[in-house]
């Protein structure tokens, strides 16, 4: 499904109070999470607690993952950041596309809600015209048309060009197009495809589009002969696009961040998921780009030991993360100016994106809005569940464990059991 398919309308917003900024320096230097100092949270807002606080919901949880309790990873917290139960929440693990909370967590506060990718026509002083790109997943050949017809300076007519049109198109090199942890067999597949600045159809047909740039020399090419012109069109470095001093003639816009937000959180899409990490880091070098998205998580004050980011979208297994950090996370996001467009990026329990055939005409149906995640070994879910107390914020990641499905359900039930934690002064809810 494109984003196309997914727009909706945003929610209204209720808080006006951003997030800590941060700074990030062009140089960013390698550090480990473990030497990240514990940031304060933004003034007046609730932090994650870090001792449990309902002793019957911890019992009920021990019991739920019984003698599995080694391969479980599980934090419940309410509204306030009262940790209400916690089984090896500090227990690093393989989160698999619960990654992409934290992607699209990063890409909402820096970008905002009114961020669109876009590819652009530029021509350059010496009238050579390039192409630039911020890896739009939904780039169609009816915009490689329009794109035709402007290089040909026909405005929409039949091409009049005397000579071949000189077009390069603006790429990563190829060693970037990939994370290096992503496995091959992976990489052939559909939703494993090379992450590129000029992607049509996200770079994947049936499968994974192998060599994107070219195909796409190939179909440009293809489409400015059909409209009568021709060009010589070749590859060039992104280090060579210098739009300082060229003129802009055109561009195309994705659809709206609501629309990407919920291709990546929704429909689990992974390119979207990447791209949004490069832009909302500012950096297409993956090895910057996630020294950044580490700093801007601790940046929020959230549990960093034992946390690594590695790619934007978690078909790496080298990201590891914690339940308490996706909890705090999702605690934080509530919190957020645009916390309704972090939430109605979600996928629903039995009604939509990955969760929709999950707890379907049961109590959870509707009630519980997030993130699921699926490599072989590891299942992981983490979410906002309504609770006749309130909201739970709660993290589920399991590497290794037999039935985690059904286990996921029997705690998410748990933990709307009311009157096992008594609530403390109500709070703005996000649902």
């Amino acid at each position: 499904m494109t984003a196309r398919l997914l727009i909706a309308a945003l929610l209204p917003l209720s808080i006006s109070l951003p997030l800590q900024a941060l700074e990030v320096p062009s140089d960013v230097p390698t550090v480990a999470a473990s030497s990240f100092p514990a940031a304060p949270p933004p003034v007046g807002l609730p932090q994650l607690q870090q001792q449990v606080s309902c002793p019957a919901l911890q019992q009920r949880i021990r019991s739920v993952v019984g003698g599995e309790a080694a391969v479980w990873s599980v934090s419940v917290a309410d509204a306030n950041g009262r940790l209400l139960a916690d089984v090896n929440g500090t227990r690093a693990r393989i989160p698999a596309s619960n990654q992409k909370l934290i992607s699209t967590a990063i890409a909402l506060d820096r970008l905002g809600p009114d961020y669109r990718l876009t590819t652009r026509l530029w021509r350059q002083p010496d009238g050579t015209l390039q192409i630039t790109g911020e890896g739009d997943p939904d780039l169609d050949l009816a915009q490689l048309q329009r794109f035709a017809k402007l290089a040909l300076g026909s405005g929409g007519s039949s091409g009049q060009a005397s000579g071949p049109v000189a077009i390069q198109l603006v790429e990563e090199p190829q060693q970037r197009w990939w994370p290096q942890g992503w496995h091959w067999a992976d990489r052939a597949e559909a939703y494993g495809a090379p992450i590129t600045r000029l992607a049509l159809t996200s770079n994947a047909l049936d499968m994974a589009v192998s060599n994107p740039p070219s195909r796409m020399q190939k179909l440009l090419g293809q489409e400015i002969k059909r409209q009568g012109g021709s060009a010589a069109i070749r590859l060039v470095p992104v280090t060579t696009a210098n739009t300082d001093t060229a003129t802009l003639l055109h561009e195309e816009r994705s659809v709206s961040m609501h629309g990407l937000l919920s291709l990546a959180n929704t429909d689990s899409h992974n390119f979207t998921s990447e791209v949004l990490l490069r832009q909302g880091t500012g950096s297409w070098d993956l090895n910057q780009a996630r020294q950044r998205a580490m700093q801007w998580l601790s940046a929020q004050g959230l549990p960093m030991a034992g946390v690594s980011v590695v790619d934007g979208s978690g078909l790496d297994r080298g990201n590891k993360v914690t339940s308490r950090l996706l909890t705090a996370l999702m605690l934080r996001m509530a919190q957020h100016p645009y916390a309704n467009n972090y939430w109605a990026s979600m996928a629903i329990a039995g009604q939509r994106g990955t969760l929709r055939s999950l707890w379907r005409g049961t109590e959870l149906d509707g009630r519980f809005r997030g993130k699921t995640g699926t490599i072989s070994g590891v299942r992981s879910i983490s979410g906002v569940l309504e609770a006749p107390d309130g909201v739970r914020y709660v993290s589920m990641v399991s590497n290794g464990a037999g039935s985690p499905n059904s286990t996921i359900g029997e705690i998410l039930r748990q933990s709307r059991v009311a009157g096992l934690c008594p609530a403390q002064a109500p709070t703005a809810q996000p649902l």
